[in-house]
């Protein structure tokens, strides 16, 4: 997937990645969904005379795999009643970036991803989030030969009253190198129309509930990718890799249809953007700056059910709105 820095979003975006629709929301992550999503970044001077873009599309399901309530032990070794809820994360992305508007790679980079999030709620150990996954991001040529990343981390949830609930935990990533990333998110009601949620030091975004089927969201946030890929010379393949990153400001206008459908459209600007190129000895090669450019992007997520353990769990923990859970 994504630079480990940034992919880590899969673990917490959707309590809080992702996995990775266009927008935002606590309760997401409890609702078995497929989404598509693609966006596009116009092509902006990297170096003074070449122009960098990328455009990125693909697919993301939320698949539950464990849902129940059962009798067990507290980290104290006393007997706890314990609700746990377990999903599956499956992603597909392909990025492809262009030079003076020529692909490069030619066909770009595939990332691959699973991840595995629990959220376990008892009466003596509270709430706690655990997660952890895998992938890679490869082109054809390196796909047999990845270099794939990893996390896992854990976080304590607190619920204070039916409109906030705080979070604060770590992950431990490994993508070219080990990382440890401490986490805070936050998610606030104000009044019957405003919801801020942040995911620090990954992202912030402000819901407006306009009716029960549109609301808006004004995000920022990181994002990027890490891909392998091959130089081919007549004496010798070798090994790259090109690691992007960028902040992403936007809006996102959404839209809940036939009651199964959320189709988001978002627009912004991508800054602080940079574009590095290493060997196999993680030496770097080159590193550029492209400049600050305008992105638009669009998703559809299907709602394939609503589980009732689901919904209960949910509202009890405050984390659903009434009417639409977007």
């Amino acid at each position: 997937m994504n630079r480990s820095c940034y992919l880590l979003i899969c673990f917490l975006l959707v309590i809080i990645s992702s996995v990775k629709a266009q927008h935002f929301a606590l309760s997401r992550l409890f609702y078995p969904n497929v989404t598509l999503k693609a966006d596009y970044s116009v092509p902006s001077s990297m170096n003074g005379t070449q122009d960098y873009g990328v455009t990125r599309s693909g697919f993301y399901g939320i698949i539950p795999i464990q849902s129940e309530v059962q009798l067990g032990y507290s980290l104290k070794k006393k007997l706890d009643l314990r609700a746990i809820h377990t999903v599956m994360l499956a992603q597909f992305t392909q990025i492809q970036p262009t030079v003076d508007g020529k692909d490069i790679p030619t066909n770009g980079y595939k990332t691959l991803s699973l991840g595995v999030i629990r959220l376990q709620a008892s009466i003596k150990d509270r709430l706690w989030v655990y997660g952890g996954g895998l992938g890679m991001t490869e082109t054809n040529e390196t796909f047999f030969t990845p270099q794939p990343f990893f996390w896992g981390g854990a976080a304590r949830m607190h619920i204070l009253g039916l409109r906030t609930q705080i979070i604060y935990g770590s992950i431990l990533a490994y993508n070219q190198k080990l990382r440890f990333v401490p986490v805070f998110g936050v998610n606030k009601g104000l009044g019957k129309h405003w919801r801020l949620s942040a995911l620090l030091p990954f992202m912030a975004n402000a819901n407006y509930k306009v009716t029960k089927w549109f609301n808006v969201d004004m995000m920022a946030g990181l994002n990027g990718y890490s891909g392998g890929f091959q130089v081919q010379t007549p004496e010798e393949k070798m090994l790259r890799r090109e690691n992007y990153r960028h902040i992403k400001v936007g809006a996102a206008a959404n839209v809940h249809l036939f009651s199964v459908l959320n189709v988001s459209l978002e627009a912004g600007v991508t800054t602080f953007r940079q574009l590095r190129t290493f060997n196999s000895a993680h030496e770097n090669l080159s590193s550029y700056n492209p400049a600050t450019t305008p992105y638009i992007g669009a998703s559809v997520r299907y709602i394939t059910s609503k589980s009732g353990f689901s919904s209960r769990f949910t509202r009890k923990l405050g984390l659903g709105q009434t009417g639409v859970n977007w």
